[in-house]
């Protein structure tokens, strides 16, 4: 289940080295898309991915906007956020070309970097993790199971950071039917996960 990636892409696209992967080569991030808020141009998406159609999918939110969408534990969250100082979010979501994979990007930023390293594993700690893969300086799970809701089974790959006072949620989930050979692309979370930290500590310093 452990994929090896060798290279991230710089801003323009180009490759860092010669020995990516032809998967990761082509999912590297392109250009954000406008959107308001201050976190929008530090996101990095994967090039080649589309928009994903879903109602507030992409874009700039606020504490109450993230516990009335997203948080599975509204109160356990909005506690955590108050803690971290809470400032601003930004939540990205793509699809790949063949629409059987989402892309999913969280950015939240705090009032320090200590304040991040709690939400990170606040928000860590809420779900089991327990097949990391080799991402040093972050936290990472990849793992296939069941979907009780489609009938189905999903392989994610997910990653989270904590760079200054941001902290960096990406998952990378493939739906599939029941018995399929799932694999967590846990390539393209890592790459995106380098990519991501890089751009986030030029920008810091």
């Amino acid at each position: 289940m452990l994929l090896a990636v060798t290279a991230c892409g710089n801003e323009d696209g180009s490759s860092a080295t010669a020995a990516e992967s032809p998967a990761v080569k082509h999912s590297l991030s392109g250009p954000a898309q406008k959107a308001k808020g201050s976190l929008v141009g530090l996101a990095v998406l994967p090039r080649g991915y589309v928009a994903d159609p879903r109602a507030n999918a992409t874009g700039p939110f606020t504490a109450t906007g993230f516990l009335n969408t997203w948080s599975a534990d509204p109160a356990l969250d909005r506690a955590l956020l108050l803690n971290a100082s809470f400032v601003e979010g930004y939540r990205a979501s793509r699809l790949s070309p063949d629409k059987k994979k989402r892309f999913t990007l969280q950015l939240f930023k705090t009032g320090s970097a200590g304040k991040a390293a709690a939400l990170q594993k606040g928000f860590w700690n809420q779900d089991t993790h327990e097949h990391p893969f080799d991402l040093p300086g972050a936290l990472s799970d990849a793992r296939v199971e069941y979907d009780g809701g489609t009938d189905q089974s999903s392989a994610i790959a997910e990653v989270s950071l904590a760079v200054g006072p941001m902290v960096v949620e990406i998952s990378v989930r493939e739906v599939g039917a029941l018995g399929s050979n799932l694999t967590p692309d846990t390539a393209l979370a890592t790459a995106l996960a380098k990519e991501q930290r890089a751009r986030l500590t030029a920008t810091s310093s």
